[in-house]
C-alpha cells in the first residue's frame, strides 16, 4: 500500500492527538495544523499546502525558516562537539556571548545563558534580588514574562492566576492609550500619568523593599504596546531615584523585531539587566539568557551566584546564535525589518483601519504590529472569541497564519518578509475582516 502525502498529514495529526499534551490548551478541542517544512516566510504541510507564516511561529523566527547560515552553523558544531557542560569554556559559547554583548549598550560585558525566555527572566529576578538585598519585583498587568515559577507570577495576564506560587510580586498599569487607565487623550499625557502611577506604587509598596522593575520594552503578547514618548526613560529615572534595578524583557521584541537590535534602543532608558531568547537565533535551538551589566556582574566576583542549568550555553544553541547574528548583520536583515514596517506593513494596516469599521486601532513598528478588533468603534468593544476564531480560521484557509491574542491579530512575520508577501497577507486579512464585519 502506497502512503500518500495526505496520508502522512493524517498520520502526523493522529500521532499528535494521541500522544502530545499541548500548552495553554484544553486538550479535547484542539485541531493543530500539520507543518512538515518551511523556508523563509513560508511553511507547508506534507501534501504541499503552503502558508505565509505571519506569526513567525511564536513570534520568534526572525531570520525566517531554514536560513542556510544558521543550519550550517548548527551542523558544523554538531560534527565538532555536540554538547559540553557549562563549567567548561567553549568557543561557540564565548563567541555567542561576544556577539550579543557587542550589540548591547556600553557597560554590558557578560551573558548568562538559559534554555529560553522564561528562565532568563527567572534568573534576572534572582540577580536583582541578590544584588539589592530586596525582594519585590514590580511588573505590569499587561505583560507576559514566561511560564516558570517567578516569571509567570511576574506576568500580568490571566496565565498568572492559576500559578501564583512565587512571592514578592506587585503589578501596576503601564501605558496603553487606546484603553487608557489614566483618562489620557495624548501619548504625552499617557506617559506622564503612567509614570506618576508607577511612582506612587513604588512609594506605597516601600522603595526599600523593591529589587526591580521588570518591563517588556515593547509588550508583545499583551498587544504590541509601543511605549509613548518618554516612558522608558521616565521609568529609568524612577528606578534610579529609589535605588531599584531595571530589567528590560527583550525576549519577544529583541533582535530585529522592532527594526532595531534591541527594542529599547528607540525609546530611551538603559536597563541594568536585559533578558533575551526567541529572535537571538530564531528558535532553531532552544536558548535564552540575561545580558548582565558590569555593576550587577561584579556583585558575583567573590560571591557565588546560586543558579545554573545543565544546558546553559549549549554549544549547538550558541553556534546557532553566531550563525544567526552574523547573517542578520551581513544581510542587513534588521534594517530591512525597519524599512518593510515603515513602507509596507504600516501603510497596509493603516488602510485597513481606514476602510474596515471592525478595526479599532493598528499599532507597531518593524515587523511587530497589532490589529485591535472591535464590534463598536465608539465604545471600543472587543470582538467576541467566536469572531476571533472565525477570523483566524478564515486566514488559515487563505494560506496566512497570524498570531492571535484576545481581540487582536498580531501581524508579526519574519524580518525577511518581502513587500509582495505583505501585500498578499494584507489582501487576505482585508477579505476575512470584511466578511466578519458583514457576518
Amino acid at each position: 500500500m502506497t502512503t500518500t502525502q495526505t496520508d502522512l498529514d493524517a498520520y502526523t495529526y493522529d500521532l499528535d492527538r494521541a500522544h502530545v499534551f499541548h500548552s495553554w490548551s484544553a486538550q479535547a478541542t484542539l485541531h493543530p495544523l500539520v507543518i512538515a517544512g518551511g523556508r523563509g516566510t513560508t511553511v507547508w504541510d506534507h501534501a504541499g499546502k503552503e502558508y505565509l507564516d505571519f506569526a513567525s511561529q511564536m513570534v520568534n523566527v526572525n531570520i525566517g525558516h531554514q536560513h542556510p547560515a544558521v543550519i550550517e552553523a548548527i551542523t558544523a558544531q554538531a560534527a565538532r562537539l555536540a554538547t559540553i557542560g557549562p563549567p567548561q569554556a567553549n568557543l561557540a559559547r564565548g563567541e555567542a556571548a561576544q556577539r550579543i554583548t557587542a550589540l548591547a549598550p556600553d557597560g554590558f560585558n557578560k551573558v548568562f545563558f538559559t534554555n529560553g525566555g522564561a528562565d532568563a527572566n527567572e534568573n534576572a529576578i534572582r540577580m536583582a534580588r541578590l544584588h539589592t538585598g530586596r525582594d519585590k519585583v514590580l511588573s505590569t498587568y499587561r505583560s507576559y514574562h514566561g511560564n516558570t515559577g517567578a516569571a509567570v507570577v511576574a506576568t500580568g495576564d490571566w496565565r498568572r492566576m492559576p500559578n501564583e506560587y512565587a512571592r514578592g510580586h506587585v503589578h501596576f498599569f503601564g501605558p496603553y492609550l487606546y484603553r487608557s487607565e489614566f483618562w489620557a487623550d495624548s501619548p504625552e499625557q499617557e506617559s506622564e500619568r503612567a509614570l506618576r502611577h508607577l511612582e506612587r506604587v513604588v512609594q506605597s509598596e516601600g522603595p526599600q523593599t523593591i529589587a526591580a522593575i521588570l518591563l517588556e520594552s515593547v509588550p508583545g503578547t499583551a498587544g504590541i504596546l509601543v511605549p509613548p514618548p518618554g516612558y522608558l526613560a521616565g521609568v529609568r529615572e524612577i528606578a534610579d531615584r529609589y535605588g531599584i534595578l531595571l530589567i528590560f524583557d527583550e525576549v519577544m521584541c529583541g533582535f530585529g523585531r522592532t527594526g532595531r537590535w534591541f527594542a529599547f534602543d528607540g525609546h530611551g532608558g538603559k536597563p541594568d539587566l536585559i533578558t533575551f531568547a526567541k529572535g537571538v537565533n530564531s528558535g532553531y535551538v532552544p536558548v535564552g539568557g540575561v545580558i548582565v551589566s558590569d555593576t550587577v556582574a561584579h556583585t558575583f566576583d567573590d560571591r557565588v551566584f546560586p543558579g545554573g542549568l545543565t544546558y546553559s550555553g549549549h554549544p549547538l544553541a550558541c553556534a546557532s546564535i553566531v550563525g544567526a547574528l552574523d547573517a542578520m548583520a551581513s544581510e542587513g536583515i534588521v534594517e530591512h525589518a525597519a524599512q518593510i514596517g515603515r513602507e509596507a506593513i504600516g501603510p497596509a494596516l493603516a488602510e485597513l483601519a481606514q476602510d474596515i469599521p471592525l478595526v479599532g486601532e493598528v499599532r507597531g513598528e518593524g515587523v511587530f504590529w497589532a490589529i485591535e478588533l472591535v464590534s463598536d468603534r465608539a465604545e471600543r468593544t472587543p470582538v467576541s472569541a467566536d469572531t476571533m476564531a472565525r477570523i483566524k480560521s478564515g486566514l488559515a484557509e487563505r494560506g496566512v497564519l497570524v498570531f492571535g491574542a484576545d481581540n487582536r491579530i498580531h501581524v508579526v512575520p519574519p524580518c525577511v518578509v518581502t513587500a509582495d508577501e505583505v501585500k498578499t497577507a494584507a489582501a487576505a486579512i482585508r477579505e476575512v475582516l470584511a466578511a466578519a464585519q458583514e457576518g
